[in-house]
């Protein structure tokens, strides 16, 4: 309704009715909601200079004497002056519109209905009602419009301005929206558009940490848009809004208590607002009320800078409020102009009486306060104004110098129309831009010609450069404020960084930490997050059906690492490191490999040169006994033999320690599987020789022919081919080679031989098995014969011992890895040729050394005898 009503008196000044004039004409008696100024070319102002409320008994049966406003807005009232200066600076500077006077119209939007209501009546008609026929002056043409404030009474201004193609520039009207030149092609702005205070938000809150924020609104055009799109902005940032909650723009009891009910019980403590001053003041109030303390109050330029709030007791609350602010910039003369105006010389402004009754607490008498009087029941105590009140002695939001932000705007916008104007009258005939290079005429101009102008439009003022963007947008610069108190119960305003949105990203915001003053005094930057930060080594994990800023925390996989905090997911180390304790570093894998350095592979080689040292002393005493009979029985040379291969069988096993590299590899299983084959072989030949030896002493023998002393030489050779060829087959196809295996034990890279050709590798074990087999089954058929040459009972036993180990091997080795395999094998190694030598050489030794009675030949000839007896 209000909007509607507000078009209808603007198309006043669009349509050039005769109402217009009338508005002028009848100027003495309409002292309501605005002045007028006669010039060649006007310009149109709007400023909200009241804000409206529902006084008590206030009804509509009859109509007021006076509106029932609530406030007098001094910094609006500040707009206006400020209007005025930028018409009087460029009506006097010779260089800027030179022969053209600017003249002006004021209204005050009032942003109620009520109010524009009776502005609308005054733009008409100059009457109660409206009647737009009436004319009594020639009408002058209208530049354009400065306003309005507001973003939702600005939306159908620049609907309906933008029909006819009217320049508006608003100077505090930052909705999006209104940046769309499809729907209001004639708009521009002083002040940037939300889309880049947006964006610095998001980015403000991001910085801080506060990744789950609360947004409460006002429920308007620039509330719910402007909410709706910090959202998104904040969650493109990688913020979540824990809540959004809207408050009407007329206040609502219950409406406010439920809000400041979901601030209260929120975990969320950085709270933003988009409103302004007006709209939110009782959400503050009552969160003051119910002493909620410890949240950080984030505000838009709407309200960074409401001295209105400050003034109401709400340190407590607000204290530590943080926001983006409008830049602050310079005007000359400005302080010296505002404190200049007086009633007396002011016949025109219809606002100037109200203004100096609230600055200096006094009434003006007045059909005004006739209706006050009757409306009020207590006596009133004001004095009355004498006209000598000075205003250079009082300090109000009209004077604070602090305040030169939004009327900075003000001013900017009047000479943006200005110098359009400038540039449109100084265009010379044959050099224009329009058809056939036509110029405009200046005193009779198209509107559209005018905004080809005001869209081109650059110029310096206060040091600085001002332009639009395509889009109708000055440069995106503000300032960032913080609330502090200073003693005394009052607020400050203190800037404390700045954002500027055409700045390389890294380098747009800019905060001064240490000047920041946090709710309570505290400055520890506050934490608003839903969940606390997941710490390296860990990823965020997202709570089923919440936003993805609530999330649990788990630890990264073994392997995997977070360097950074808050991580998504884990990364997978390369393939030859491995992740640290803390899973935040990837470090080299520990290289493993059975070493001599290490407990283990030094046990190894200490048994296995033990062993080898007592092979060799049994060889020793074997030598040294070689004449006797217990070593001359059953083939003194193969006992040499086998002496000789268990102590290359036990050597051999000294290859398996150490780092594994190319010439080792090949060496390791061939070497073992030749070795350990032809120990076996003097084990079989030692069988085979023992039961030719006695079968062919039978007179009816076939075995005589066998029993020569080359025999032992050829069953060694005989078995040692098979495997001989194996391993030259093993060798010329697929040899073994060092590898690293990455996948055997987490954490470690295994350097080991690969036996390239696993099936050679269990063919060499394989037939070492089958000849141990045969081995052991002659013995076991050897065993009756005469225990004093016969070895047959101990190989039986031995190979018994033999071939245990190695069918325990071949599920051992199977399943164990790295150097803990290659230990299996070398313990199998040492196992079997442990139970070959106590099996077949301790026994001699022992009558050796301790029983050198038995060691005759008599003695063996006896034991003979009496073994074929039985």
């Amino acid at each position: 309704m209000q909007h509607r009503l507000l078009l209808e008196g603007l198309l006043l000044f669009l349509s050039n009715v005769p109402g217009g004039a009338a508005a002028a004409c009848r100027l003495q008696d309409l002292s309501v909601h605005g002045f007028t100024s006669e010039g060649d070319i006007v310009i149109a102002g709007l400023f909200p200079l009241h804000f409206p409320k529902m006084a008590p008994g206030f009804s509509f049966q009859a109509p007021p004497r006076r509106p029932p406003w609530e406030t007098f807005r001094l910094w609006a009232y500040r707009w206006l002056q400020t209007f005025q200066l930028a018409i009087k600076e460029i009506n006097e500077d010779p260089g800027l519109l030179p022969n053209v006077t600017l003249g002006f119209a004021i209204l005050d939007s009032g942003e109620s209905a009520h109010s524009v209501l009776e502005g609308v009546t005054w733009l008409l008609s100059g009457r109660e009602s409206s009647v737009p026929s009436y004319q009594c002056s020639s009408p002058r043409p209208l530049a354009g419009v400065i306003g309005d404030a507001s973003s939702s009474m600005s939306i159908p201004v620049a609907r309906m301005l933008g029909l006819y193609r009217y320049p508006q520039i608003s100077y505090f009207a930052t909705l999006p929206l209104l940046s769309d030149r499809s729907q209001f092609p004639s708009f521009f702005r002083t002040i940037p558009s939300d889309e880049f205070q947006h964006r610095g938000l998001a980015r403000l809150v991001i910085h801080f940490g506060w990744t789950w924020i609360g947004i409460i609104a006002v429920e308007d055009d620039y509330g719910r848009l402007g909410s709706q799109n910090l959202k998104k902005k904040i969650e493109e940032a990688g913020g979540c809004v824990a809540f959004l909650e809207f408050f009407p723009a007329t206040f609502s009891e219950g409406r406010t208590r439920r809000i400041i009910e979901v601030i209260r019980t929120s975990s969320a403590k950085a709270i933003l607002v988009f409103s302004f001053d007006s709209y939110v003041m009782p959400v503050l109030v009552e969160a003051s009320r119910q002493n909620i303390t410890g949240k950080v109050w984030v505000a838009t330029e709407a309200w960074s800078m409401a001295s209105s709030l400050t003034e109401m007791n709400l340190q407590n609350t607000l204290e530590g409020t943080i926001g983006f602010a409008i830049r602050r910039g310079e005007i000359p003369g400005l302080n010296t102009f505002l404190t200049a105006i007086h009633p007396s010389s002011s016949p025109m402004d219809v606002f100037i009486k109200e203004f100096w009754g609230l600055t200096f607490d006094c009434l003006w008498p007045s059909p005004f306060e006739d209706w006050e009087l009757e409306n009020n029941d207590s006596t009133p105590t004001k004095q009355l104004c004498t006209g000598a009140e000075n205003l250079k002695t009082v300090h109000t939001p009209y004077t604070d110098p602090e305040e030169i932000r939004i009327t900075y705007n003000v001013h900017t916008a009047v000479y943006a129309l200005a110098h359009a104007l400038h540039d449109l009258s100084s265009c010379q005939p044959g050099e224009g831009p329009f058809g056939n290079r036509a110029c405009a005429q200046r005193n009779n101009f198209e509107l559209w010609q005018l905004l080809y102008y005001l869209e081109r439009v650059h110029f310096r003022k206060g040091g600085e450069e001002h332009f639009f963007d395509a889009l109708g947008n000055p440069p995106a610069v503000y300032d960032i404020v913080n609330w502090q108190q200073i003693g005394g119960g009052k607020m400050a305003f203190v800037t404390v960084g700045r954002f500027e949105a055409a700045a390389p990203p890294g380098q747009d915001l800019i905060l001064n930490h240490s000047a920041i003053v946090w709710n309570g005094g505290s400055r520890q930057v506050p934490r608003s997050v839903c969940s606390e930060s997941c710490p390296s080594g860990h990823r965020r994990a997202a709570r089923p059906g919440q936003p993805l800023c609530c999330f649990d925390c788990l630890a990264c996989s073994a392997g995997e690492i977070a360097n950074n905090t808050d991580s998504s997911e884990c990364s997978i180390c390369p393939e030859e490191f491995w992740s640290n304790e803390k899973k935040n570093k990837c470090i080299p894998k520990l290289t493993e490999f059975l070493s001599f350095g290490e407990p283990l592979g030094a046990a190894l080689a200490a048994f296995t040169s033990g062993f080898a040292i007592l092979l060799i002393l049994v060889s020793i005493l074997f030598v040294k006994y070689h004449n006797t009979p217990i070593v001359k029985a059953n083939n003194r040379y193969l006992s040499y033999l086998l002496l000789l291969a268990l102590l290359l069988s036990i050597l051999c096993s000294l290859l398996f320690i150490g780092r594994p590299e190319g010439f080792s590899c090949l060496l390791r299983q061939v070497t073992f599987g030749l070795v350990f084959t032809f120990c076996v072989s003097c084990v079989l030949a030692k069988t085979i020789v023992v039961v030719v030896a006695f079968k062919a002493t039978q007179p009816s023998s076939n075995l005589k022919k066998w029993a020569m002393e080359k025999l032992p030489n050829k069953i060694i050779f005989i078995s040692l081919m098979p495997q001989f060829l194996v391993c030259l087959v093993w060798l010329s196809r697929s040899p073994p080679f060092p590898e690293k295996n990455m996948a055997s034990q987490p954490g470690k890279v295994t350097i080991e031989c690969n036996e390239g050709s696993s099936t050679a590798f269990w063919c060499m074990l394989g037939y070492m098995g089958f000849l141990a087999v045969v081995s052991f089954v002659l013995a076991f058929l050897a065993r009756k014969l005469p225990a004093s040459f016969n070895e047959a009972s101990s190989i039986t036993f031995s190979m018994l011992i033999f071939i245990s180990v190695w069918t325990s091997f071949l599920p051992a080795y199977r399943s164990t890895r790295g150097k803990y395999m290659v230990a299996t094998e070398i313990f199998a190694i040492l196992a079997s040729c442990s139970a070959l030598l106590v099996c077949l050489f301790f026994p001699k030794c022992y009558i050796i050394l301790l029983k050198p009675k038995r060691n005759t030949k008599e003695h063996l000839l006896r034991k003979l005898t009496h073994g074929n007896e039985k």
